[in-house]
This record gives C-alpha cells, sequence and structure tokens, in this order.
C-alpha cells in the first residue's frame, strides 16, 4: 500500500515536520515557534505555542491553510497567527 501511496502523492510523513524555522518568540509568557512544513512546491503555515502552568509544559500545536513560496514567510505568518491565538485565548487554548 505505501508504494501506491508514493506513487499518486500520498507518501512521505503521516506528519508535518516539527522543525522550527527562525528563532521562537515570547510572547505574553508563551513561546511560540513556527513550524512550517512543505505541501508541494509551497510552504504551509504551521506552528506550536508552549507555556509552563504548574509545572507542566502545555503545548498547543496549529496548522493554517495559509501557503506560500517560502519557509520564511510561512514562518512570519505562524508567528502573526500564534500571537493573535494568545492574544484571543489565553491560557484556554490548552
Amino acid at each position: 500500500m505505501s508504494f501506491l501511496k508514493r506513487l499518486f502523492g500520498g507518501g512521505g510523513d503521516e506528519t508535518p515536520a516539527t522543525q522550527t524555522v527562525g528563532e521562537p518568540v515570547e510572547h505574553k509568557g508563551f513561546i511560540i515557534r513556527a513550524t512550517p512544513f512543505r505541501e508541494g512546491s509551497e510552504f504551509q503555515t504551521c506552528g506550536v505555542i508552549t507555556k509552563e502552568i504548574d509545572g507542566e509544559v502545555k503545548e498547543h500545536r496549529f496548522i493554517r491553510a495559509d501557503r506560500f513560496p517560502s519557509a520564511e514567510l510561512a514562518a512570519e505568518q505562524a508567528l502573526r497567527k500564534g500571537k493573535q491565538m494568545v492574544d484571543e485565548q489565553g491560557t484556554s487554548i490548552f
């Protein structure tokens, strides 16, 4: 079955890569990392928001539909979206 997936474009990892592009950003006590991944010839906006709460590190991963021609542009958008999510939801994001 995996041969057929690769043949028809479904090959590769099932989950997006979590390699951070650029430096993580601190925003209101949260750490936001941009983790865009390649989708065809473009990069999809993706990121991770983390915060330590009561000694436990909480993590929220997000993927947006936005796609860009470079990983750097997708990373900029991920940081912008991450800050927006923190501003709107705060710790309820977890």
